[in-house]
């Protein structure tokens, strides 16, 4: 009798454990048929610019028949309509439908259009009676003609700067410089056809700093501007490097030395000889 009991406690302490997991079961599937869930299968996508892009809003539970499904836009905080009472409005307007039940589709994404955007589903049939989802959209942007600033000509052994600059694009641009259509490494020791050169590349602020420039650094210079959305080049500009003629400075040197004293030993040698004397005189007379 004492085995008999023990085995009927053990059994309904087994049975206990069990009946709270299928109770657990039966109360989420209740929620669950009661309730509207959504879901997105991309909570951050991205599009290039005039490229169509998907907002994602799947309506994976749902009782009522006829939800309310609303989207709105939201920037620098201030949240708007895109879509209501069945309808897109305000910047989407002509740009935009929905499909597969919430799913917003964009056309024609323009830079404007970069937000947070938020899928509003009220179903009041159901117990749990509102859902919603937010959505990080990002438009990229192809950069434009970089403006290229080169130096025409720079003698040997001087600085020289190139510039290259665009603010059009999104993400911000990237810079690659190009001599000859080669493009020129970051580290001038990395390849041999600029193994010589002294200079500083920043990609990030798109210049190109010679430290002194060299005869084999003269040619024609681009720069290209680059980000996730494409590139733009501006067009090749010749940069001339030449040799300081030292015998030529200092023979022009000596020829404007030579002149002035040969005017300044006239003017003595005309004073020696009385020539202003004589001219005062005359003028007193």
């Amino acid at each position: 009798m004492y085995r008999q009991t023990e085995h009927f406690i053990d059994s309904k302490m087994a049975l206990t454990p069990l009946a709270c997991v299928l109770l657990l079961l039966s109360m989420q599937c209740y929620i669950n048929t009661f309730a509207v869930i959504l879901k997105t299968r991309n909570p951050k996508p991205w599009v290039n610019e005039f490229d169509s892009v998907e907002l994602s809003c799947m309506i994976e539970s749902i009782s009522t028949p006829n939800p309310r499904i609303e989207w709105k836009k939201i920037k620098m905080g201030e949240p708007s309509y895109v879509y209501f009472d069945k309808e897109i409005a305000g910047d989407l307007e002509k740009r935009a439908s929905i499909r597969e039940s919430a799913t917003l589709v964009i056309l024609n994404a323009t830079r404007a259009d970069s937000a947070d955007y938020r899928c509003e589903v009220t179903a009041p049939n159901d117990q749990k009676s509102f859902d919603e989802i937010l959505i990080s959209l990002t438009v990229r942007v192809k950069p434009v003609v970089p403006r290229c600033s080169v130096p025409k000509s720079v003698p040997v052994g001087k600085p020289a700067e190139l510039h290259c600059l665009e603010d059009e694009g999104y993400p911000k641009s990237h810079y690659q410089w190009f001599r000859n259509k080669e493009e020129i490494p970051e580290d001038p020791k990395s390849s041999p056809k600029f193994f010589n050169s002294t200079y500083t590349l920043s990609r990030e602020m798109g210049t190109l700093k010679f430290s002194a420039v060299k005869k084999e650094d003269a040619g024609e210079y681009y720069c290209r501007a680059r980000n996730e959305a494409g590139f733009s080049e501006c067009g090749p500009q010749m940069m001339e490097v030449y040799d300081i003629n030292i015998a030529g400075i200092i023979l022009g040197v000596v020829v404007v030395v030579t002149v002035l004293l040969c005017i300044t030993m006239g003017i003595f040698c005309a004073y020696k000889r009385g020539y202003f004397t004589s001219q005062k005189q005359t003028g007193k007379k």
